[in-house]
C-alpha cells in the first residue's frame, strides 16, 4: 500500500488534510523551482533555505548548505563556501573548510575511522585525525577524503578522487588513491 492510501486508511481526518496541504506545497515549491532554475530537487532541500542552515550551524557569511548533507561532529566552514547536496562531513576528529571553496553533490569528508576496531572485534578505539581544506578549493562530485588529511589552498579536487594524503596549495589532483595531475 503506498503512503496517501495507508493515511487515507488511517481512519485520521487530520492526517489526510496535513498530507494533501504537504503534497500540495511540494507541488508549488517543486513548480517554482522547475521555473525559476530548471531543476526539481528532494522536497527537504526545496522547502528549507540551504544559507538559513549554514548559519544556524554557525558556517561563515555566505556559505550554504544542502538540507540533504549529513553532518557529525566539530565542523567549521569559511565565507561563501557551497556544501551541496547529500555530502558527508564528519567532523568527529575536527573539520576545517576554508572561504570560497565547492564541496560538490557526494563528497564525503572523514575525520576518522573505524578500521583497527572492526578487525579487532571491537577491542581497540576509532582513530580520529583532523583534516583541513584550505581557502579557495574546488572538491570534485563524488569524492572521498579520508583523516588527517590537509589540502592546501586553491587545491583542485577530480571528480571521484580518494584522498588518503595531503597535498600542498594549488596541487591538481585526481585518481583512488589520488595523485598529482600538474
Amino acid at each position: 500500500m503506498d503512503r496517501k492510501k495507508a493515511i487515507e486508511s488511517s481512519n485520521s481526518p487530520e492526517l489526510a488534510e496535513l498530507y494533501r496541504l504537504l503534497e500540495l506545497l511540494k507541488e508549488k515549491l517543486d513548480g517554482s523551482m522547475k521555473e525559476q532554475f530548471s531543476r526539481s530537487l528532494p522536497f527537504a532541500d526545496v522547502l528549507f533555505d540551504r544559507w538559513q542552515r549554514a548559519k544556524f550551524l554557525g558556517f561563515g557569511e555566505g556559505t550554504s548548505v544542502y538540507d540533504s548533507c549529513c553532518l557529525f561532529g566539530e565542523v567549521k566552514v569559511g565565507k561563501n563556501t557551497w556544501v551541496g547536496p547529500f555530502t558527508i562531513l564528519d567532523g568527529s576528529g575536527g573539520l576545517e573548510i576554508g572561504n570560497n571553496c565547492s564541496i560538490s553533490a557526494g563528497v564525503h569528508i572523514y575525520t576518522h575511522d573505524t578500521v583497527d576496531w572492526a578487525i579487532s572485534g571491537g577491542e581497540k578505539p576509532f582513530n580520529y585525525e583532523p583534516v583541513k581544506i584550505g581557502d579557495n578549493c574546488y572538491i570534485g562530485p563524488g569524492s572521498i577524503i579520508a583523516k588527517g588529511v590537509e589540502i592546501g589552498k586553491g587545491t583542485v579536487v577530480g571528480a571521484n578522487s580518494f584522498v588518503n594524503k595531503s597535498f600542498p596549495a594549488g596541487s591538481r589532483i585526481a585518481g583512488s588513491p589520488a595523485r598529482s595531475i600538474n
